[in-house]
Parts: C-alpha cells; structure tokens; sequence
C-alpha cells in the first residue's frame, strides 16, 4: 500500500485536476503516563506516534477553502476564511478544519485560501488523536502557505482554542502541543498550567505496542466529559482555580468537603502528577523497574481511585504485566492498553493477545506496533 504522502497527492489529482504545491503533516500521539491531568492543567506525558494525518496543499489567490477526503468519502466541502459558519461538535470532519481557520480569524490573523487533500492513518476512534493530527496538520499547512511565521506551540494553542470555543469540546492542550512539537524518539514532559515541555529520551531497548480493543469510543467519549464535569465541581468544593493546586495534604485537610468518592477522583489526578514526573524521570534514567512500577500504580489509580478501567482492559493489562514483569510498563491510555517493553518480549506480547486474552475474552484486539515519532511539518 502506498504511503498517505503518495496517496494525498494522488487523491489531490483525482479531485482538483493538478498537481499539488507541498504536502505537510502531523501525527497522532499516545500518553504514556498522566490520564485526566491535562484539563486539570496538570503534567502530562505523550509521544507522537508514526501514524499521521498528511494533507496536499495548492494554494490561492481568494479566501476559499477547498478540502476533500479519503477518511469521509463525499463531495468537496467549502468555505471562506472569516465566513467558517456554525461550527458544532458532531461527525462532520470539516469542524476540525474550520475550528482552526475561525480561531485564526479571532486572533486577528489573515490567511489565504488553499485547495486540500487529506489522507491519514491514525486510527479512527482509537483514542490516539486523530482529531488533533488534522488540525495541527492543517494549521501547519496554513502558516507556512500564508508566511504567518507561526510557532509549533501557537499553532497548538489556535487549534485547541478553536476545538475548545468553537466546537465547545473543552479539551486541555496535551493532544495539540505534542503533535506539533514532538521529537522522534522522545515522549514529551508537558506543563499544562504553564504550558512549558520538556523533552525525554525514550529507552533505545523499549518497544511501544498500543492495542484497541475496539470497546465503543462514544462510551468512552461519555466517562470522559463526566470525570470532566465531576473534577470541576470539586474544584469548585476546595475553591482552587484548578486540581493543580491541590496537595495530598490539603485534600486530606479538606476531606468533610467532599464524598467519599469525590476525594478518590481528586486523588487521582494529585498522584497522577506526580506519577507523571517520577515517569519522565525513570525514563530518563534508563530505570526500567521503577517506570514499571509506576505504569502500575496509575493503572491501579485509574481503576479504583477514578474508575475508568473496563474489566477486559484490567484483565489484559494483567495478563501483559505478568508476563513482562519489570522489563517494561503497561497500562490503560485513552481507552487503549499501552505496552512500553523490551523488545525482545514484543513476539510474547503480541502472541499472548491473539491466543491467550482472545480465548480468555473472545476479544480481537488491534495491535498497532508503534514509534516515537517527531512532530508537524512540511514533507516538501
């Protein structure tokens, strides 16, 4: 099969008659360590994944935008920059586009019109962003088209604020800021309060393994926007700007505020930000068994403390750990199980999730074998 550069171009010939001018791309991204944490502007810890979303750009004169795409099959869809219309949240894939060039409009930004291509092959409905690929992709695609000279961090932030304002999908800035500035071979130790990023080195002996146990994504999508609501009402209860603020002790302190169950959500995300660091810092060190250590303890956060493990990923994530032991960490991410091992256990995992969890579930899982990629940019 062709790669998606030589199938944007291709599709840009079919649709428009042309040859295009320059391709330009952004991937998807995996969390390694910090579930929940970037809207509570806290740490997170994601890399880029070598699946991308790439589009074929030629561009024009007026303030038209021309898009086609391979994802959602259907006719040229169109508007002008300035005149984006309403933008909801929903399955139209033209929001993701729009949302951008209407934050850009906000920002007092001008831009000229492009004819687009897209083609991608991040996983749809996978939880590894496809939905931030193409919109930092396309941001990309326009500062460099229209000489706006924007950093990889400002095209981030006009695409999360176009998802968050426009679609009213208020995401944090993880998905966004690692897709446009990742490093190949490298997670990404991000700040969501300040915004800052550190770079970290992964392992050279790790195998990344990402598996979909294709388990519903509205679903999912629902739990989310929930844990979502329930954190910001007990920031509300402490009276902090945000879970950021809070310590172990302070929750403790607070304890009569809040349910039961409240207290476990809010632990959660303290433990998980300082997972987050201790991870970034294991990685760094080359410690395996304390990165282990840790992928585990956050499973077990998720599951008891935040309560967003289904039953067959607690049982796969079980099944991986006991075979890899500490040579290596898994763990639920996004709604996928995430295996950071050594490479010579990558046959074992594979096998153990198309024989033994198959039999054990009557799940087939997808297994996406995976790399740290490096962030947007222009292919030629």
């Amino acid at each position: 099969m062709s790669n998606p550069a030589q199938r944007a171009t291709k599709l840009f010939v079919q649709t428009f008659g042309t040859k295009p001018d320059e391709l330009y791309q952004a991937p998807g991204r995996v969390n390694i360590m910090g579930e929940h944490t970037d809207y509570n502007e806290g740490l997170a810890l994601p890399a880029a994944i070598n699946f991308k979303t790439v589009i074929a750009v030629k561009h024009r004169d007026d303030n038209l935008f021309r898009a086609v795409s391979t994802a959602f099959p259907g006719k040229i869809e169109q508007w002008r920059f300035g005149e984006e219309g309403t933008i909801a949240a929903g399955d139209d894939w033209t929001h993701y586009l729009k949302c951008v060039t209407a934050a850009m409009n906000q920002s007092g930004l001008l831009a000229k019109g492009l004819d687009l291509a897209i083609v991608g092959d991040v996983p749809l409905g996978a939880g590894l962003s496809s939905s931030a690929a193409l919109e930092v992709a396309f941001g990309t695609a326009i500062s460099y088209a229209s000489q706006l000279h924007l950093s990889p961090l400002a095209i981030a932030q006009l695409a999360q604020r176009g998802e968050s304002q426009f679609m009213c999908l208020d995401c944090g800035m993880m998905d966004q800021m690692i897709s446009a500035m990742a490093e190949p071979d490298h997670a990404l130790l991000i700040d969501c309060l300040e915004l800052e990023s550190e770079a970290v080195l992964l392992p050279e002996e790790l195998s990344m393994i990402i598996i979909d146990l294709k388990q519903g994504r509205q679903a999912f999508i629902q739990q989310f926007e929930q844990r979502k609501k329930e954190c910001s009402h007990i920031t509300q209860l402490l009276g902090l700007d945000s879970l950021r603020d809070c310590s172990l002790s302070l929750l403790t302190q607070s304890q009569d505020l809040l349910t039961e169950e409240q207290f476990r959500r809010a632990r959660h995300i303290i433990t998980e930000n300082q997972r987050t660091s201790n991870a970034a810092r294991a990685l760094q060190q080359n410690n395996i068994a304390r990165f282990s250590q840790l992928m585990a303890q956050s499973q077990a956060s998720m599951r008891d403390d935040f309560e967003i493990i289904t039953a067959e990923i607690d049982t796969l994530v079980h099944m991986i750990a006991t075979l890899i032991g500490e040579r290596g960490g898994v763990r639920m991410s996004d709604g996928c199980v995430l295996a950071l091992i050594n490479h010579d256990l990558s046959d074992d995992v594979i096998n153990l999730v198309e024989n033994q969890f198959f039999k054990q579930t009557g799940i087939e899982a997808t297994i996406h074998l995976c790399s740290a990629s490096g962030g947007a940019g222009r292919i030629r």
